[in-house]
């Protein structure tokens, strides 16, 4: 009774049955820096597919304003619309934590955003070091936006710290999950008020031969080989 009272949450979040709270559930840390991250991916994509591919005056077609180098652009829409879509599907799941009453669900859940998040971390630092190099390496950036270049490599590197956040979160939530699970659900302890132990075994079994002389034995049959011709046995006559 004591341990559910020092803790009322599994995996960071309330237990079962505890009700959702949406002022507290915005007003989380988490809740904050992972509507940041989702706003940061939308201005990445959206700046690249927007105004991320010119065409110049001797060229008609269209080509990434990073370089000339279309792979970079390709990636950072790529990695800015799966971080989009990954934000809002685990804003959605934080805000459904509180009722899984399974701790094995909650579990998962804390894992995958713990592996995801470490995960884009590293991707959008890949990111912010690709669209900076190449920036750098552009010769003419005659007819180029360059505010929504800008706006590529700074909300890159602001992905590298919300998603560096979001894995530090994760991984505390995990940790205090597992803790919060071990104090609510302990280990049933084995009953040292049963006279018997778990596994008995008597030091001696009970004979049950008969220690007396008058014990009849029946000897064993043993065949009665008489002669050729000298059989006892006689046929019925009728």
């Amino acid at each position: 009774m004591h341990t559910q009272m020092e803790s009322n949450t599994v995996y960071g979040a309330s237990l079962a049955g505890s009700g959702f709270d949406l002022v507290k559930f915005i007003k989380q840390p988490q809740t904050i820096t992972r509507f940041f991250s989702w706003v940061f991916a939308i201005v990445v994509f959206a700046s690249i597919t927007a105004e991320g591919y010119v065409n110049s005056a001797t060229e008609q077609i269209a080509k990434c304003v990073f370089n000339k180098s279309d792979g970079v652009c390709h990636y950072g829409v790529g990695i800015g619309v799966i971080a989009f879509m990954a934000s809002a599907a685990f804003l959605l799941a934080d805000a459904a934590l509180p009722m899984m009453s399974n701790a094995q669900e909650r579990k998962y859940v804390v894992m995958a955003d713990l592996g995801f998040s470490g995960s884009w971390t590293f991707l959008w630092f890949v990111c912010f070091c690709l669209t900076a190099d190449q920036w750098s390496k552009t010769v003419d950036t005659q007819g180029i936006p360059t505010d929504a270049v800008h706006a590529v490599i700074a909300f890159s590197f602001f992905s590298i710290g919300s998603w560096g956040a979001l894995t530090y979160f994760a991984l505390a939530r995990y940790r205090q999950g597992v803790s919060d699970v071990t104090q609510n659900y302990p280990e049933p302890s084995p009953d040292q008020s049963t006279p018997y132990p778990t596994t008995y075994a008597p030091s001696t079994y009970p004979s049950f031969q008969n220690s007396s002389q008058d014990v009849f034995q029946q000897p064993p049959f043993v065949p009665n080989n008489e002669p050729d011709g000298q059989s006892n046995y006689q046929p019925p006559t009728y």
